[in-house]
């Protein structure tokens, strides 16, 4: 169990996509190494790189982090009750990238490891992650690809794990009281040891390194797209939404809130700017409208 390996891939990874969308956009993204501080609750250090006012990406951000804690937040035991009492290590590397044109999808990518130990038993590990997709204007040339990048990188491990990640990313990013999901979904795991520690490794990293692949082919082919003020008062409306599920539902906000996390770099992923109406509805026939209908609908993408 090689934690210095998990770091380099991570900080990597990180390198890797930041240059792949600093090239794209044309601004360069900062980074924000952080340390915290000697008193706190949860002890570690990361990297925070952010892209801000882009000329295609209105906010992006790309965080590294390796924390770890005497003890594990109640909110990770309410789950796992075999983790009371345990020390901790938590390590990943996450994204959130919001672009400018409404024609453009938000998405999100997580790769994760945590690690739980106590004197005299083996520790507990497990991998979690994956990627999706939320589009305010739907192409079904974009859907496709995403999820036959994610499909691509899971076959080779086991072609069972794609159709079951992809239910488990629609599953888990919806949104029970709108009762409907965040967006076309892509895959998503966690709590993931079926494998021994070094393929299950292998896999989390298979999904790592699909992510430019799955991604930034769409974002060059909508970034240019003309779109008008009303498109872009409707994606910030949308946007409304992926705030709501950050921060009722998402587990890695909310254990990193609970645990006493950087909250700069946990609340990196939300969008700069978000609208919200009273009892909007989309009209009849719209583009707006067939979001719903088509898009905000889980399906076999692939079919």
């Amino acid at each position: 169990m090689d934690t210095k390996a998990l770091k380099s891939y991570f900080l990597g990874l990180q390198d890797r996509i930041t240059q792949a969308f600093s090239e794209l956009d044309g601004k360069v993204f900062v980074a924000d190494e952080w340390q915290k501080p000697a008193d706190s609750k949860l002890q570690g250090y990361g990297r925070t790189c952010i892209l801000a006012g882009g000329n295609i990406l209105e906010k992006a951000g790309v965080g590294f982090s390796h924390v770890h804690g005497k003890q594990m937040p109640p909110s990770a035991t309410h789950h796992r009750p075999e983790l009371a009492g345990r020390q901790f290590e938590a390590m990943g590397m996450s994204l959130v990238f919001h672009p400018i044109n409404p024609h453009a999808p938000t998405t999100h990518m997580n790769v994760r490891c945590f690690i739980a130990r106590a004197e005299g038993k083996d520790p507990i590990w497990w991998f979690g992650g994956g990627f999706d997709m939320t589009p305010y204007y739907g192409v079904d040339e974009d859907c496709k690809h995403f999820h036959q990048t994610a499909k691509n990188a899971l076959d080779p491990f086991d072609k069972a794990l794609y159709p079951r990640f992809k239910k488990w990313c629609d599953e888990y990013f919806y949104l029970k009281h709108r009762e409907e999901p965040r967006g076309i979904g892509g895959v998503f795991f966690d709590d993931f040891n079926e494998l021994p520690f070094e393929q299950s490794f292998a896999m989390m990293r298979a999904v790592g390194d699909a992510f430019i692949e799955a991604y930034l082919p769409i974002l060059e082919r909508r970034y240019e797209k003309p779109f008008t003020p009303a498109e872009k008062s409707f994606q910030e409306y949308r946007r409304g939404r992926y705030v709501e599920y950050n921060l009722i539902y998402d587990r890695g906000t909310i254990f990193g809130l609970h645990s006493g996390g950087r909250t700069e770099s946990i609340l990196m992923s939300l969008p700069p700017v978000v609208q919200w109406h009273y009892n909007w509805q989309p009209e009849a026939g719209s583009p707006e409208a067939v979001l719903y209908e088509r898009y905000l609908k889980p399906r076999d993408w692939l079919a």
